[in-house]
C-alpha cells in the first residue's frame, strides 16, 4: 500500500514541477530575490524598533574596527587599507574643525577625479555632520559656477587636477563660499587642505549622529534632460538602499570590485563604494576608463565583479580581439544601459560572466533589478514586487510633450507590449526627495491626481516596454537629450553655449543616432 502512494505522490510532485516550469518559469528566481529583498527590510525595521540609525559610514567603521588591515581601495597600485582610510578621512575631519568654521548641515561641494582622496573628504565631511556636494569634474564656465550656486554651499573642496577649473571661475563665486585646494601650493584665493592635512590628528572626532534615515547627506547632480545640471537631494535612506545592490546580485565579502565610472555619479559612488562597504570587500579604483587596460587591470588585480555603463561594454568589444579574453575571474558585472547586440557579443567574446542589468534613476523612487539574467531586460515586475513597489507604464503624447489623459483627466494605462512612460507612486514609505533650489524643480517631476483624486507619481522621464512575462525594456528617454560618454546631456545646454558665438544668430541643437 505504501509504495503505490509514495509513487502517486512523486508523480504528483514531478507534474507540479513542470507546470510550474510551463506555467511560472521564474517563481523560484522571483521568490528567492524577494527572500533577500525581505531580509534586508528585517533588518532595517530591527535597526528602527532599537532605536538605532545605522548609516553607511557607520557600517565602514564597523569595518574599520572589525578588518582594520583588509584592502578597502587599491589605487594605481598602492593598497589603502580601511584603517588608512579612516585616519585619513579622520585628518579631513580635523583639517576642517581646526581651520574653518564648517558645522553640522553645512554644504561642502567636491570638484574631484576618481581617487583616494575623493572618498577620504567625503567621509571626513560625513563624519561632521555636512552634506557633500558631488560636482562633475567634465563641466566648466557657467554650468560650473550653476551648480556650486545651486547648492549653496559654505565650501568648496577641489582635486589637484582641477584647480584650473575653479580658478577660471573663482571672481564669479560668492564671496562667502572658502575654496580648499588638494595640493601644497595652491593659487591666491584658494586654501591648501593638503598642507592642513600634513598636521592634523588621525583620532577619531566625535562620534557623528544622523538624526533620520530621511535626512539629506548628499546632493547628486543629475544631467538635467531640460537645461541644466540639478541637485539631486540624496537622503541617507536612499544610501543604504544604493549600497545593497551589489549584495543583492550575489556579491560577497571575498570578491575585489573594480570601479571605473565617476564617483560623482550615484553608480560609482553609492552602488560602487556603497556597496563594498555594506559587503566588507575590496575595491579596485581607475582614476579613467581604459577600454586598453581594462582586462590588464582586471587579471592583475584578480577583479571578480565590474560595474558598467552600457558604452563601458561597446568600448570593450570594438578593442582589436587578442588572446587569452576569457582567461580572467571576472564572474559578475553590475550596471546598466547594456544594448541586446552589445550584450550577447560581450558575453560570446569574454566568457561566462553574469550581466546584472539593473534601472534607477538618481532621484528616483523605484528601481529594476534584472537577476535572472534575460539578456536585454533591465528587471521584470512580478507579484511580489508589486506589493511593494506601485509603479505604471502609462501612454504618452509625443507631439504635446505630455502623458495623455481621457475626457475625465486620468491617464490611460498602456497594453502589454506597448511602450509607456514609467511613473511611480509617491507616499510615505516611498518618498520622492526633489531637487535643492526652487520648488519648481522638484513639482516639474511630479505627476499629480493621475489615476484617482490626490495621488501622486515620480515621473521618471523614460519609456518602458513590459513583455507577457513582465520583463521590463528600456525603450527611449523622453527630452530633447543626446550621450556622451554615458551621460545624458541636455540639448538645450548645448545649444546655450554654442549661441553664444558671436555670429550665431540662432542655434537648434538635437541627438541623432550614429550606427555602430
Amino acid at each position: 500500500m505504501l509504495l503505490p502512494w509514495l509513487t502517486g505522490f512523486g508523480a504528483g510532485l514531478l507534474f507540479l514541477h513542470f507546470v510550474q516550469k510551463f506555467l511560472f518559469p521564474y517563481f523560484w528566481d522571483d521568490l528567492w530575490f524577494l527572500l533577500k529583498v525581505v531580509r534586508y527590510g528585517i533588518q532595517m525595521e530591527i535597526y528602527k524598533l532599537r532605536g538605532e540609525l545605522v548609516t553607511v559610514l557607520d557600517k565602514f567603521l564597523s569595518h574599520a574596527r572589525r578588518q582594520p588591515q583588509k584592502a578597502f581601495l587599491i589605487y594605481e597600485g598602492h593598497v589603502y587599507t580601511y584603517e588608512d582610510v579612516d585616519k585619513r578621512s579622520n585628518r579631513v575631519a580635523h583639517a576642517f574643525l581646526d581651520h574653518s568654521s564648517l558645522k553640522r548641515g553645512d554644504v561642502v561641494a567636491l570638484l574631484m577625479s576618481n581617487e583616494p582622496d575623493f572618498i577620504h573628504v567625503w567621509f571626513g565631511l560625513a563624519k561632521l555632520g555636512c552634506v557633500v556636494a558631488f560636482l562633475n569634474s567634465n563641466i566648466r564656465f557657467n554650468s560650473l559656477i550653476h551648480c556650486i550656486c545651486t547648492c549653496e554651499p559654505t565650501a568648496v573642496v577641489v582635486g589637484e587636477d582641477l584647480l584650473g577649473s575653479i580658478e577660471e571661475i573663482l571672481p564669479s563665486l560668492p564671496k562667502h563660499i572658502s575654496v580648499w585646494g588638494m595640493k601644497d601650493s595652491v593659487p591666491q584665493g584658494i586654501v591648501s587642505l593638503k598642507e592642513k592635512l600634513s598636521l592634523a590628528s588621525d583620532e577619531p572626532t566625535s562620534h557623528h549622529i544622523t538624526s533620520s534615515l530621511k535626512s539629506t547627506c548628499l546632493y547628486i547632480f543629475t544631467s538635467g534632460t531640460t537645461g541644466l545640471p540639478k541637485a539631486a537631494v540624496i537622503s541617507q535612506l536612499q544610501v543604504l538602499k544604493g549600497s545593497f545592490g551589489l549584495w543583492a546580485f550575489g556579491c560577497t565579502a571575498d570578491d575585489i570590485i573594480y570601479i571605473t565610472l565617476p564617483l560623482y555619479h550615484s553608480s560609482g559612488a553609492l552602488l560602487g563604494i556603497g556597496g563594498c562597504i555594506e559587503l566588507g570587500a575590496t575595491c579596485v579604483l581607475k582614476k579613467k576608463f581604459s577600454a586598453s587596460q581594462f582586462w590588464n587591470d582586471c587579471k592583475k588585480y584578480n577583479v571578480t565583479v565590474f560595474q558598467y555603463i552600457g558604452e563601458l561594454c561597446r568600448y570593450l568589444c570594438k578593442q582589436p580581439q587578442r588572446e587569452g579574453e576569457k582567461d580572467h575571474q571576472v564572474r559578475l558585472a553590475v550596471g546598466n544601459g547594456m544594448s541586446n547586440d552589445v550584450w550577447r557579443q560581450f558575453l560570446d567574446r569574454f566568457g561566462n560572466i553574469k550581466m546584472c542589468e539593473f534601472y534607477g534613476a538618481t532621484e528616483g523612487n523605484i528601481c529594476f533589478m534584472n537577476h535572472t539574467g534575460k539578456i536585454g531586460s533591465v528587471g521584470r515586475a512580478n507579484f511580489f514586487y508589486k506589493l511593494f513597489f506601485a509603479f505604471e507604464l502609462i501612454r504618452y503624447d509625443f507631439q504635446k510633450d505630455e502623458p495623455m489623459r481621457n475626457d475625465e483627466g486620468w491617464c490611460h494605462r498602456v497594453r502589454t507590449g506597448e511602450p509607456g512612460l514609467l511613473i511611480s507612486r509617491v507616499h510615505t514609505k516611498n518618498p520622492f526627495f526633489g531637487y535643492a533650489g526652487s520648488y519648481k524643480h522638484t513639482k516639474s517631476k511630479l505627476l499629480f491626481d493621475v489615476f484617482k483624486k490626490g495621488d501622486v507619481y515620480f515621473n521618471t522621464g523614460d519609456l518602458m516596454v513590459q513583455d507577457h512575462e513582465n520583463f521590463l525594456y528600456f525603450w527611449d528617454r523622453i527630452g530633447d537629450t543626446f550621450r556622451w560618454k554615458g551621460e545624458n546631456v541636455a540639448t538645450t545646454e548645448v545649444a546655450d553655449v554654442i549661441g553664444r558665438l558671436d555670429f550665431i544668430q540662432e542655434a537648434n541643437v538635437y541627438g541623432v543616432p550614429v550606427p555602430g
